[in-house]
């Protein structure tokens, strides 16, 4: 009989028009040109349990370029006990049929449990019960911790000495009380029903997180085919989970995180400094959903160069326009700070304020120009289809990004459809409204809109290559190419033009 016991923390591959932008996303997309990001949260998962004596198997499809066959192969061998997925709206069907499949492989007597977790199961836990054979559900954005806690106590049933079923049964079949063993937020089947244990409490101590084990997560594939990093290797990090404002109405993440909560900045500099000395990265981008400002902010710049890394490395990050000054964008710069992420969303103040974003239009436009003049470079993120914008509400939008970006105020772009996942306010509001055009949620790849909007899908898509267009605008290379320092300059040049491209046949009309 088996006596390790393995957990397979798995992207597995999906069908699509392109990459699916899934991992480490507030937004989902299919990129043609494919970009993969480094999921925090899960390689943290995957670090936890191996120090708690766990075997973990590492498996990302899309990354590794592994077809269905080879996934289903793997499974087959390594005959993992369970397998976790982190799931959204757009794939969450796909999901549930690799689970079915899975299921159907019928690897006892050790499993293969199956685990769900992300945005989208942690809006609505029991769905994906009634529609598939899934095992648990995580809720919450702690699912490191959870998943941890789940394997443990599943572990433990399996002993021979706490399991009171045949050892030749599946562990999905076993009768205990799950209830009494896992942590708050775990959803799970129990004599035929759906329970769970609670609400998901948020109440981790992310300082107590080990330094995650890079080699163990296959880092490098991650490290090159990201369009943030001006050098690599590049990797992510997250100082913080997930916003301190978190009040968006359209984010999926106030989901997992209805509450800010951010790591000592000294334990964000150790990290640093190890990814530096062990992997020898030349970028890092923290994916907190807005880094922490005031005192923590100005204690990781001067951290940064008391130790010497700002010579070693670039920072990017996210942030939030109007809460920075001019003498903090330049404290940043000093630090090594480069590409910094400001969500825009819309030009229409009347929008800004229904989406609850706290933002004011001038407040982009004084803000780009404050971080530029500092030496950073801002990336600003754009959406099209609100369902009560007019075509010329867009239009204003296509504007002012328009204008960001060739007068070389805005660095770089990001635009999208307008996607209401579950569990938002925007979701709920188009529901109650009769706003939704469709809940299939194979839908909601950000191919076409799912919301009724002033528009035509054909217009609206438009609007989308239209903005990224800007990158090929005479006066934006112009302004490009007089930046340009040094290779690495160039190469990242290179990169965005092939990205910029990439994102205009992304969102190119459907025959």
């Amino acid at each position: 009989m088996k006596s390790s016991f393995t957990v397979m923390i798995s992207y597995p591959p999906l069908s699509g028009e392109g990459t699916a932008l899934l991992s480490q996303n507030r937004q989902f997309q299919w990129f043609k040109s494919p970009t993969f990001i480094y999921p925090v949260v899960p390689a943290s998962a995957a670090t936890l349990l191996k120090e708690h004596g766990f075997d973990v198997i590492w498996n990302d499809c899309g990354a590794e370029g592994l077809d269905h066959e080879a996934f289903l192969k793997i499974i087959q061998e390594k005959k993992p006990d369970v397998i976790a997925f982190e799931t959204k709206t757009p794939v969450v069907k796909q999901h549930w049929k690799i689970i079915n499949e899975i299921k159907a492989l019928g690897n006892a007597p050790s499993g293969p449990l199956t685990v769900l977790y992300g945005d989208h199961v942690t809006a609505l836990p029991e769905e994906s019960f009634k529609n598939s054979a899934v095992d648990y559900v995580l809720t919450g954005g702690d699912y490191d911790f959870l998943l941890l806690s789940l394997c443990k106590a599943l572990r433990l049933m399996r002993s021979p000495d706490t399991r009171h079923q045949s050892p030749e049964k599946n562990l999905s079949t076993v009768d205990y009380r799950p209830s009494t063993q896992f942590e708050p937020g775990i959803y799970f089947r129990e004599n035929g029903q759906v329970r769970n244990t609670g609400k998901f409490e948020l109440n981790h101590d992310l300082n107590s997180l080990p330094t995650i084990d890079r080699d163990l997560t296959r880092w490098e594939l991650y490290a090159y085919k990201n369009g943030n990093f001006k050098r690599t290797p590049g990797t992510y990090i997250m100082s913080g989970r997930d916003c301190w404002w978190g009040k968006c109405t359209f984010c999926s993440w106030p989901t997992l995180y209805p509450r800010f909560r951010f790591r000592r900045y000294t334990n964000v500099l150790d990290e640093i400094g190890s990814l530096i000395e062990r992997y020898k990265v030349r970028e890092i981008m923290d994916d907190a959903g807005t880094l922490a400002i005031d005192d923590w902010l100005k204690g990781l710049c001067l951290g940064m160069v008391e130790r010497g890394y700002q010579k070693k490395i670039y920072l990017d990050c996210n942030m939030r326009f109007g809460h920075l000054k001019a003498e903090d964008y330049r404290l940043m710069k000093k630090a090594n700070f480069r590409l910094l992420l400001f969500g825009v969303e819309s030009a229409n103040q009347a929008t800004l304020d229904r989406l609850n974003k706290n933002l004011k239009v001038d407040d982009v436009i004084t803000g780009c120009k404050a971080a530029r003049a500092a030496g950073l470079y801002p990336h600003i993120t754009i959406m099209f289809g609100y369902p009560w914008e007019t075509y010329e509400d867009a239009q204003r939008t296509l504007k002012l990004g328009s204008y960001l970006l060739r007068k070389g105020y805005a660095y770089t772009v990001q635009a999208t459809v307008v996607i209401p996942y579950p569990g938002t306010p925007l979701f709920d509001e188009c529901r109650s409204q009769g706003l939704l055009l469709s809940e299939d949620w194979d839908r909601y790849g950000m191919k076409e809109p799912v919301m009724k909007t002033g528009m035509a899908p054909e217009e609206l898509l438009a609007l989308v290559r239209s903005i990224y267009r800007i990158g090929l605008h005479p006066e934006l290379i112009v302004n490009r190419l007089a930046g340009v320092r040094d290779l690495d300059d160039l190469k990242y040049f290179g990169r965005a033009g092939k990205k910029v491209i990439g994102h205009i046949l992304d969102f190119k009309k459907k025959p």
